[in-house]
């Protein structure tokens, strides 16, 4: 039997209620995510069902074949997502930022595992109260299904890049999407953020790291793009860009 009275065990319930709805509220990922579509008043009820968790660079904390217990929403940092071969093999399907979620599944399992390419606070919703949620809330389940359509187009995306464009036109491709994703977030329209590796970016194009590096250097030499780095990229031509992405010469 607890000795705490019940009034002051209320008492710290609606501060801990209170202190959890005020980080949503404040959390910039939130008009990004399917937070966003639920409506203010609310927002107390995601915010008692939701466990943050910050994961540092490198950390898996999301395994194929693992039971889809949980959906899984990015606040902050950028993922890596991939599927592992029969033969060991890697192959990235995705990078994901601020706004986006992982966990949809189709099945009782996770259909792919998650890495964490650079620190990452993720906020973790147990899948059964999530999904009653959005029965209640249409509107939080139109916003699942639009992310879900956009994880499609995406996969389409990557079907197109792998199966007809060429090494160059693959890599400004990906500097494009990753720059309107950026601009998303509120980032600069010229520069790019690279928190992926050269192998990471081979893995997802399907070149060798030494074809992703000479692409970059052509890139670079023909004044589409300037290196800042190994992370950072000045898009110095766009226009350019967007005509080598689609099969310029």
């Amino acid at each position: 039997m607890s000795l705490i009275p019940a009034s002051l065990q209320t008492s710290h319930a609606a501060v801990a209620m209170a202190a959890r709805e005020k980080a949503c509220q404040s959390c910039a990922a939130r008009t990004l995510s399917i937070c966003g579509a639920l409506p203010t008043d609310h927002l107390g009820r995601l915010a008692m069902m939701r466990a943050p968790q910050h994961l540092e660079p490198g950390e898996t904390f999301l395994n194929e074949g693992d039971p889809a217990t949980h959906y899984l929403n990015i606040t902050a940092g950028a993922v890596k997502v991939y599927k592992l071969l029969p033969d060991g093999r890697r192959q990235i399907t995705g990078f994901l930022f601020a706004g986006d979620l992982l966990g949809l599944a189709f099945n009782d399992t996770y259909t792919y595992s998650a890495e964490a390419l650079t620190p990452v606070t993720v906020c973790r919703f147990p899948r059964r109260q999530l999904e009653r949620l959005l029965e209640e809330f249409p509107a939080v389940e139109r916003r699942l299904l639009a992310m879900a359509s956009n994880e499609l187009a995406a996969a389409q995306e990557q079907m197109v890049l792998l199966g007809r464009k060429t090494a160059q036109e693959r890599i400004a491709s990906f500097l494009l999407t990753l720059l309107r994703r950026g601009q998303r977030l509120g980032r600069s329209a010229e520069r790019v953020k690279l928190p992926m590796t050269r192998a990471d970016i081979g893995d997802y194009l399907g070149l060798t790291t030494e074809t992703v590096s000479r692409a970059f250097t052509n890139l670079r030499r023909c004044g589409c793009i300037a290196l800042e780095g190994a992370c950072n990229v000045h898009l110095l031509d766009r226009d350019r860009l967007e005509e080598l992405a689609e099969g310029g010469e």
